[in-house]
């Protein structure tokens, strides 16, 4: 009589449904214990957020202690890797993507790797994900905390192919399809106003403010300027809602797309202003502005 064969051994059903199980729990752990506001600590934390999430195509040169091996940043890198190393005219053109295909629950500390990585990488080459170790640089290795990066804003992804070199076919296809997706869009410029992002969404324009304050003391002071009817830009504008992300709060207002970005620079800066004197006030909320706090909340939702 023949022997049956012996069937190939492989993970069992219960062992593979096991392993999903610690992978989650591993990382729903990584994610609790991960920083809330990832690059707390850096004059550019505010505009590191907002490249991250939604400004679609701009590239900003890292402070880093490093000079001599300067990185830039940008919006997302072909393939959205983590960062990638190029010749340009003769020299490392050094990148770190924001907006990343791969990430950890610590984007403070992938952006920290990817700096690394990309000071000591050869061109030509990617980096398809940071995945930062336990022995990664963290930011505060790598940038200098109280600088602002200078940021350049592109209304398309043509930079994408270094100047000077003749793009494969699929190649130009993928830049032009990525450009076609594209909203124009600007970082208004504006007495103290910082990561104010404008954008042309089409039948609206809205203004994105990142703004550094604890989010609920700036939720506090939105309500006292709600309550007093100031939470505006002033004509054509309105005060849409807000969101958080990394642990900041960030108000949206929505715009008369017929005006410029520069046109809203001044009103801004007086928002700056009465958001300012708001947030010196230490007296309990009135009547009116615990409604408008309440209000405020309703329309608040969370990205990260």
């Amino acid at each position: 009589m023949a022997k049956k064969s012996k069937r190939n051994s492989g993970p069992k059903p219960g062992a593979a449904r096991a392993e999903k199980l610690e992978q989650r729990r591993l990382a729903r752990e990584a994610e609790v214990a991960a920083p809330t506001r990832p690059f707390e600590g850096l004059a550019a934390e505010c505009d590191l957020v907002a490249l991250r999430e939604f400004v679609p195509s701009a590239l900003a040169e890292l402070p880093v202690l490093n000079t001599a091996l300067p990185v830039t940043a940008a919006t997302v890198l072909p393939g959205a890797v983590a960062a990638l190393v190029r010749s340009e005219n003769g020299t490392a053109g050094r990148y770190v993507g924001l907006q990343v295909q791969a990430h950890t629950a610590d984007a403070g500390a992938d952006l920290g790797a990817a700096v690394a990585w990309a000071q000591t990488a050869e061109e030509g080459n990617s980096l398809t994900a940071a995945n930062p170790g336990a022995d990664s640089p963290r930011l505060a290795d790598v940038l200098v905390a109280d600088a602002l990066p200078k940021i350049t804003v592109h209304q398309s992804f043509d930079w994408w192919i270094p100047e000077g070199v003749e793009p494969a076919a699929d190649v130009a296809a993928t830049v032009q399809q990525a450009n076609m997706a594209i909203m124009p869009s600007a970082r208004l410029e504006a007495d103290g106003v910082v990561a104010a992002w404008w954008v042309d969404a089409g039948e609206k324009a809205h203004l994105r403010w990142v703004r550094p304050e604890d989010e609920d003391e700036l939720m506090l002071a939105l309500a006292r300027v709600h309550a007093a009817g100031a939470l505006h830009l002033g004509e054509g504008s309105r005060f849409a809602g807000s969101f958080r992300t990394h642990g900041l709060l960030v108000p949206v207002f929505d715009l008369d797309p017929e005006k410029h970005a520069n046109e809203w620079a001044a009103a801004t800066t007086e928002l700056g202003e009465r958001l300012a004197e708001a947030l010196a006030v230490d007296a309990p909320l009135t009547v009116a502005e615990r409604g408008a706090r309440d209000g405020l909340r309703s329309r608040q939702v969370t990205l990260r």
